[in-house]
C-alpha cells in the first residue's frame, strides 16, 4: 500500500495549505477531514471512525495523530518518517471518561503549539465537538481560529496526477453503468442490481482496482423516484418503471460520479419532453463552462432552458468533486447555483448532476467534468438519452 503519489507531489499541496494558513496569519492548521488527510499526506485507512487529526506548521513536516493500531497505515500509505506519526493509546479509544484528543492536545502542547494562533475544521464528518473541545482545553492559551475549509478550496484545483486518477474512475464508472444497462430487467430485484454494480466498481477493470465509492449506489425506482438519495431494497423492478441509477467509480480514492436514466418498457411522454429539457439542459451548461466562467451564470445557462419548458428544480446543479471517502464526495466548495460567486479556474473538476423529482417519478443525467483551458471536458463519456429495455 505505497503513497498513491511521489512526495513531490504532496510537497506542493502543502505548499499552498501553508500559503493559505500565511495569509491567515495561523501558526497551525489542524485538520480532522479524513479527505484532508489524504489529499495532504496520502494517508488512507477506514480509521476515521475514531478521532485522528493531521497537524500542520510551517517550519516542520506534518504529524499525523491517530489510533496506535492505525500507525501502521500512516507509514504505509504516506511518505511520513517515524517521528511524523504520533498514535495515542489503545486504553483511550471509545473509554468512557476520556477522550483520545485529550492525549493529542497533550501532545500538541509538549510541541509548544500553547499560544499559537491554531486553525482548526469546524463543520466536518468525524471531527466532533467534542473532540475539539478536548484539544481546545488542552491548549488554553492558543488562539483557536475557524479554518473551516481551508484545505477544501486548495483542494479544487487539481494536478496532471489528480487529473489521471480521476479519468481511471471515470472509466471504472462507466463500465458499471454499462453493467447495469446489461442486466437491469423487470423482476429483478434492486438489491441484486446493486450486488452486481459494486462488483464491476471494484474489480470491473483487468488493468486497476476500483475504492469503494464516496457515495453510496443509488436506484430511484417505484416510490423511491420521487427523491434524490434513496437506498436500494429487495423490492423487484416492474415493467413499464422509470429508473434513475446514480453510480460511482473511485481511483486511490478520487471520485467520478454518472447519472443515468432506464425505461423498463414504453414509458410516458412527460417522461421524454423532460428527458430532452434535460439534455439541453446539460449542453447550455457545458457550453459555458470554461475559466472566468462564473458559477452562478453556469447555472442561469440552466435555468434559462428550464424556463422555456416551464420545468424548476430547486438544489443546485453541481459541486466540485475529488478525493472522497463516505459519506460524501462532493468537496463542499464551488457549488453551481444561482448565488454562487465562485470563478471556475482551469483543472477544477465539477459532477454536473441534473435530477428531477416528479411527483410519483424521477430521472437523472450527470456527467464529470474537468475544467480545460478553453471550455470543459466530460472525463464521464456514456450515451445521455433514456435507455429503453424492451
Amino acid at each position: 500500500m505505497p503513497p498513491a503519489f511521489p512526495k513531490a507531489e504532496y510537497d506542493a499541496r502543502l505548499a499552498k495549505v501553508r500559503a493559505e494558513m500565511a495569509s491567515r496569519d495561523l501558526d497551525v492548521l489542524v485538520i480532522g477531514d479524513p479527505n484532508n488527510h489524504n489529499w495532504l499526506t496520502g494517508y488512507d485507512a477506514w480509521s476515521f471512525y475514531t478521532p485522528q487529526i493531521v497537524v500542520v506548521q510551517h517550519d516542520v513536516d506534518p504529524i499525523w495523530i491517530g489510533r496506535k493500531m492505525d500507525a501502521g497505515a500512516a507509514w504505509l500509505s504516506t511518505h511520513m518518517t517515524e517521528a511524523d506519526v504520533r498514535p495515542y493509546p489503545e486504553d483511550c479509544v471509545q473509554k468512557p471518561g476520556t477522550h483520545p484528543m485529550l492525549v493529542a492536545g497533550g501532545y500538541l502542547k509538549d510541541m509548544g503549539l500553547d499560544g499559537k494562533a491554531i486553525g482548526y475544521e469546524s463543520d466536518t464528518y468525524y471531527f466532533t465537538p467534542k473532540a475539539v473541545s478536548s484539544l481546545q482545553a488542552s491548549l488554553p492559551n492558543a488562539n483557536w481560529v475557524d479554518a473551516d475549509l481551508l484545505v477544501n478550496w486548495c483542494r479544487t484545483v487539481k494536478s496532471d496526477a489528480e487529473i489521471a486518477v480521476m479519468r481511471e474512475a471515470a472509466t471504472l464508472v462507466e463500465g458499471a453503468m454499462g453493467h447495469a444497462y446489461d442486466i437491469i430487467e423487470p423482476g429483478m430485484r434492486q438489491c441484486d442490481l446493486v450486488a452486481e454494480v459494486v462488483g464491476k466498481q471494484i474489480g470491473g477493470n483487468p488493468n486497476y482496482s476500483g475504492d469503494t465509492t464516496a457515495l453510496s449506489p443509488l436506484v430511484l425506482a417505484g416510490e423511491a423516484a420521487m427523491t434524490a438519495h434513496p437506498m436500494w431494497t429487495d423490492e423487484k423492478f416492474a415493467a413499464g418503471q422509470t429508473v434513475a441509477l446514480e453510480l460511482g467509480g473511485a481511483r486511490k480514492r478520487y471520485n467520478a460520479g454518472l447519472a443515468r436514466t432506464v425505461q423498463l418498457g414504453g414509458g410516458s411522454g412527460e417522461l421524454f419532453s423532460t428527458a430532452k429539457a434535460v439534455e439541453e439542459g446539460l449542453e447550455a451548461v457545458l457550453s459555458v463552462m470554461k475559466p472566468g466562467a462564473i458559477a452562478h451564470d453556469v447555472h442561469r445557462a440552466w435555468q434559462d432552458v428550464l424556463d422555456q419548458y416551464g420545468l424548476t428544480k430547486d438544489s443546485r446543479i453541481g459541486y466540485g468533486i475529488g478525493v472522497g471517502y463516505v459519506p460524501d464526495w462532493g468537496e463542499h466548495t464551488v457549488s453551481l447555483r444561482p448565488d454562487d460567486q465562485t470563478v471556475l479556474e482551469q483543472n477544477m473538476t465539477i459532477h454536473v448532476m441534473l435530477g428531477m423529482w416528479m411527483d410519483d417519478w424521477g430521472m437523472e443525467m450527470s456527467e464529470t467534468t474537468l475544467i480545460t483551458a478553453d471550455g470543459v471536458e466530460c472525463l464521464t463519456s456514456f450515451p445521455r438519452g433514456v435507455h429503453v429495455k424492451d
